[in-house]
């Protein structure tokens, strides 16, 4: 499995947020614990909903958790 394109802030909301755990954070938004530390990881770019999810846990929109790392789309 390649690294993704999406970098994320998910490890620095995580302990702004009261030291949350990879595990609080996975219930929170019904995944597993693996999940969690693979999208925080960059090895695994989660689905929409779940990034709103993660957005939603720590109160900031999506784009301050996750940041597209790749090119600039040609207009």
């Amino acid at each position: 499995m390649s690294p993704t394109l999406v970098t994320n802030s998910i490890r620095r909301l995580r302990f702004e947020h009261r030291e949350m755990t990879q595990q609080e954070l996975a219930e929170k938004i019904g995944v597993t614990r693996q999940t969690v530390n693979a999208i925080e990881a960059g090895k695994y770019s989660p689905s929409l909903e779940v990034a709103f999810r993660i957005a939603a846990v720590f109160g900031v929109g999506v784009d301050e958790v996750f940041q597209f790392a790749g090119p600039e789309p040609k207009r």
